[in-house]
Formats: structure tokens, sequence, C-alpha cells
């Protein structure tokens, strides 16, 4: 009976004070019993921000100012020319506003498009050879037909990582 009562006694002790009682410790033959920690509990981790979070944001960014998304997302097949043309307008030039007050973007090549550009010196991975593209996949240049784009500085707010683009939003009447 005695070891039950050394059980409960160890295991409470243990739970609610870290450490074994004295008396017990000697009994089995410890001169002191070294204090059990217990780690706290961590706090959860945050949820880290990854590529996926800057595309959501800017996407959001775009929808908050021009409503790009509520643009792209609706059906405008039976919409004439000149409702499209009113729209596209509007949404391009608030979405171009949104887009030069977080980035700064520039051209892959400085170049007018139509005219004769050497690949020499350009980094393969920001070129797109299209036409008839020799088998090695290399040519010394071509017409350009498009300057590319990239993201030269990016300074997007602050947000917390997830996915939400944009509320709903309830009107109450």
């Amino acid at each position: 009976m005695n070891r039950i009562s050394f059980a409960f006694r160890s295991f409470f002790s243990i739970l609610f004070s870290g450490a074994l009682p004295a008396d017990i410790a000697q009994a089995f033959g410890y001169s002191k019993a070294a204090p059990v920690k217990v780690p706290a509990a961590a706090p959860p981790p945050k949820p880290a921000a990854g590529p996926a979070d800057g595309a959501v944001q800017i996407l959001a960014v775009l929808q908050r100012d021009s409503r790009l998304i509520d643009f792209l997302m609706e059906d405008i097949s039976t919409a004439d020319d000149e409702q499209v043309g009113a729209a596209v307008r509007e949404v391009q030039e608030q979405a171009r506003e949104s887009l030069s007050r977080y980035l700064r973007l520039e051209p892959v090549i400085d170049s007018v498009e139509g005219t004769f550009t050497k690949a020499e010196g350009l980094d393969p991975a920001q070129v797109k050879f299209i036409g008839k593209v020799p088998p090695s996949g290399k040519a010394p240049g071509g017409v350009l037909r498009h300057r590319g784009w990239r993201a030269a500085k990016v300074d997007l707010p602050q947000s917390a990582p997830g996915t939400l683009l944009a509320p709903a939003e309830l009107e109450i009447e």
C-alpha cells in the first residue's frame, strides 16, 4: 500500500510542482531529486509569408483600388463594345495607379518593338524565342515583339498571410 501512496504523491507532486518529494527521493536512494522541468506550452507559430502571399496581396490591392477581379470575373459577353470600353478605361487607369504606387516596373529589353534586337548578353531565363526557333533553342537575335516586364522594386504594404482578396460586403438598410 505504501508504494501506491508514493506513486500518487510522486505523480501529483511532479505534475504540480515539477519535483519529486524529498522523502520519496530519499526512500529510493536519491540524495537530492533534480527538479523535473516541464516545458511551457509554446505559442503556435505565426504563419510564414510565402510567394503565394505576395500574389494574393497584389491581387487584393488591385481589387481594392480598381475592382479588377470583379471586372475579370464578370460575364461581359452580352455587353456592347461601348460599355466594355468605358469599363476597361476606368479599371485600367485605377489598376495602373495601384501598380505604380507599389511596384517599379521596367522592361526586360528597353528597345522599340518591331526592331531587330541581339540576344547576346541577355539572360536566357528572361527571353523567350518565338517563331522559327532553331533546334538548339539559341539564336543571335530576332525582331522584338514584346519588351517583357520585370519588377525592379516591390514595396507592398504589410499584410497578414492568407487567401482573402476582398471581404464580402453586406449593406445594412
